[in-house]
């Protein structure tokens, strides 16, 4: 597992990429720092993940920023776990799954 890269939740839909980066920077090398944001609104979703240079500088981060207060919000700030692999066919799109609709279901006259 990567220590170096983690997850921090709970963000101000504010901060963008670059202050995001900025915030984490004082505690060593930041090598890449990201906001997710949703692919239809491009807004933020709320989190991001922040990727340092050595372990020892995103430990610190941790202890350091756990929990602390911006924006009026408390920041959530843990090690990045790998995405779990999403089941084919499963999840929640619009045409996922069991019924009609699809135009493979049609009759042909």
């Amino acid at each position: 597992m990567d220590n170096k890269k983690l997850y921090v939740g709970n963000l101000p839909w504010t901060i963008t990429n670059d202050s995001l980066k900025e915030l984490f920077a004082q505690f060593g090398e930041v090598t890449e720092a990201v906001i997710i944001t949703d692919r239809m609104s491009g807004r933020s979703k709320g989190f991001g993940f922040v990727t340092f240079a050595t372990e020892e500088a995103a430990a610190a981060a941790i202890q350091q920023m756990q929990e602390k207060e911006i924006e009026g919000r408390k920041i959530v700030v843990n090690v990045a776990r790998p995405r779990e692999e999403r089941r084919p066919g499963g999840g929640g799109g619009f045409r996922s799954g069991g019924g009609g609709g699809y135009r493979d279901d049609r009759r042909s006259y």
